[in-house]
């Protein structure tokens, strides 16, 4: 997966009780197979996040 600052980026939900996590790449950190991702949730929350095979990335808007 790679995303750009203001990317938005998807995390479909693993557990049956379990919403989707939707939020936008504030800042991309690192590179190549040691990139993450800081990222403000939908729910205000900013988090380092390191992507795993059930996130994706979708276009602003």
């Amino acid at each position: 997966m790679e995303a750009k600052a203001g990317d938005h980026i998807v995390v479909e939900a693993t557990v049956v009780d379990q919403s989707r996590r939707e939020g936008e790449v504030l800042e991309v950190i690192g590179s190549g197979d040691r990139t993450c991702y800081r990222v403000r949730w939908r729910d205000g929350h900013e988090s380092v996040f390191h992507p795993g095979p059930g996130a994706h990335v979708t276009s602003p808007g």
